[in-house]
């Protein structure tokens, strides 16, 4: 699970966490989300001591502005997993995104989960990450790796 474009950095580190053992990739992504968490982006910013990115979190497109940035992303990070030669596959989800996870770790018997994000403090503060709320819902474990860089 991902939400922005993944970095060559990261790609090279999800795609070597095995070895040499052959892995495919089921990849989701969601779109950015509503006013409140542009606000909790722009608290991580500030506890990042990024004030001028907390500042622009107003420009970022949101809802339905953010779909083709989304698409975007997600086609670019599926491009970098497969020119591993890693077979990967993925999707937008919009609602209720951990349900979409439990469902495709289901369909597709997935040994494990990894959740690749910037810092969120607040939510994982009070446990309400992607990958904490992951750990009770999917039945696998539950690996969280912050991105390597900013894209």
């Amino acid at each position: 699970m991902i939400e922005k474009a993944l970095t060559s950095a990261d790609v090279e580190f999800v795609t070597t966490l095995h070895g040499d053992e052959q892995v495919a990739f089921h990849v989701l992504l969601q779109p950015r989300g509503d006013q409140a968490d542009r606000l909790l982006r722009a608290i991580d910013d500030i506890a990042l001591g990024e004030l001028d990115e907390a500042a622009r979190e107003r420009e970022t497109p949101e809802g339905d502005a953010a779909k083709g940035p989304a698409e975007q992303a997600l086609d670019v990070s599926l491009t970098a997993l497969r020119a591993t030669g890693s077979a990967a596959e993925g999707r937008m989800v919009e609602d209720h995104p951990l349900d979409a996870l439990r469902k495709l770790v289901e369909e597709v018997g997935a040994d494990e989960v990894i959740v690749l994000t910037d810092p969120h403090y607040v939510e994982e503060f009070f446990h309400r990450d992607w990958a904490s709320r992951a750990r009770h819902k999917v039945g696998v474990p539950v690996l969280k790796l912050f991105s390597h860089s900013k894209v």
